[in-house]
C-alpha cells in the first residue's frame, strides 16, 4: 500500500489514495496505520482524492482510533499539499469536500505555504451540538476532576470546547482533555483547547483532540480558540495562534468567516509491507 506522509506543524497525517485500499479499509487497518510502534505512525489518515458532487476533490479524514473526522485543518492543508505534489493542483484556489462542509483551499508557489477558508465559526449549542437550551455556549461552567473550568464551545463544522486559561500547559490539556472529551454534555464528544490570551493579536494554545489525544498543533482548533477570543472581545480579527508545534494565522472576515493560512512539511513517501498487516498486534 503506498503512501505519502506530511506534518503541519508536527500534527502528522499519512495521505492515500481510495485505489490503494480496496476492500481493506476497517476500522483495524487505520488503527495499526496509524500507531507509532507497530504501523507507519500518524495522527490520522487522508483517504482521497476522491469524488465529489459540488467541489473539485473529496476527501476523508480518519483519526487514530478509526473514528471519521468532519474536518481537520491541518489535515485539509497536507491534502493541499499532496494534490500540488502530485500535479493535480496549481498554485490557484480549489475546493475540497469534507463532510464538515466544503473548503477552498490554495497553495503558496513554493509549495511550502497552504491557505484554506475555515468556513464560518458558530456558537449555537444546537449546531455544535451541546446538550440544554438553545443557546451560544460562552463564559460556561464545567466540573471536571474536582474543579470548575470556564468554557466557550464552538463549531467549525467540528466540535470544539475552549478553555479559558492563565496557564495552559501540556500537563493540564492531558489531565482535563480526555475527562471533557466525552462529557456527556457533548453528544458526539469534543475537541478541547485550553487558550491564553496574551495580546489582541496573539493567543497560546493547548490542545487535545478528540479521537487522537494530546497534540501538537492542529488547525480546526486554532481557528475555534481564535474565534472564541474574537466573540468575546479579547482580540481583533487577525490573529495568531501559538502552540507547541508552531504558528498560524488566522484572519476572520464578515464576523466569524475564518482563513487560515500555515506551512506543510513532507516527509517521505512510502509502501507499506503486506507483511504489517498479515498478524496485527493490536487484536491479539
Amino acid at each position: 500500500m503506498r503512501y505519502s506522509k506530511y506534518h503541519a506543524l508536527g500534527n502528522a497525517y499519512i495521505v492515500i489514495r481510495p485505489e490503494e485500499f480496496g476492500a481493506t479499509l476497517s476500522p483495524d487497518v487505520i488503527r495499526l496505520i496509524c500507531h507509532r510502534n507497530f504501523g507507519v505512525g500518524s495522527d490520522g489518515i487522508l483517504v482521497g482524492p476522491g469524488a465529489s458532487r459540488c467541489c473539485d476533490f473529496g476527501l476523508r479524514i480518519f483519526n487514530p482510533d478509526a473514528s471519521e473526522a468532519e474536518k481537520s485543518g491541518n489535515g485539509l492543508r497536507i491534502f493541499a499539499r499532496f494534490l500540488r505534489d502530485e500535479g493535480l493542483v496549481t498554485d490557484q484556489p480549489f475546493t475540497v469536500e469534507t463532510l464538515g462542509g466544503a473548503v477552498s483551499c490554495q497553495v503558496s508557489p513554493d509549495s511550502r505555504q497552504v491557505t484554506v477558508e475555515m468556513g464560518e465559526v458558530r456558537f449555537d449549542s444546537t449546531a455544535i451540538p451541546v446538550v440544554g437550551e438553545a443557546r451560544e455556549v460562552l463564559n460556561e461552567e464545567i466540573a471536571i476532576d474536582g474543579e470548575r473550568l470556564r468554557f466557550c464551545a464552538a463549531t467549525i463544522g467540528n466540535p470544539h470546547c475552549v478553555i479559558l486559561s492563565d496557564h495552559p500547559t501540556p500537563e493540564q490539556a492531558r489531565r482535563f482533555g480526555p475527562l471533557i472529551e466525552v462529557d456527556p454534555r457533548f453528544p458526539n464528544r469534543t475537541n478541547v483547547q485550553f487558550m491564553k490570551v496574551t495580546d489582541r493579536d496573539n493567543i497560546r494554545i493547548e490542545i487535545w483532540e478528540r479521537g487522537a489525544g494530546y497534540t501538537l498543533a492542529s488547525g480546526s482548533s486554532s481557528t475555534a480558540a481564535a474565534a472564541v477570543a474574537l466573540r468575546l472581545g479579547l482580540c481583533d480579527p487577525d490573529i495568531t495562534v501559538h502552540m507547541p508545534g508552531g504558528r498560524l494565522h488566522i484572519r476572520f472576515h464578515d464576523g466569524f468567516f475564518a482563513t487560515m493560512t500555515g506551512p506543510v512539511t513532507k516527509i517521505c513517501d512510502g509502501v507499506m509491507a503486506d507483511e504489517m498487516f498479515e498478524n496485527d498486534p493490536l487484536r491479539q
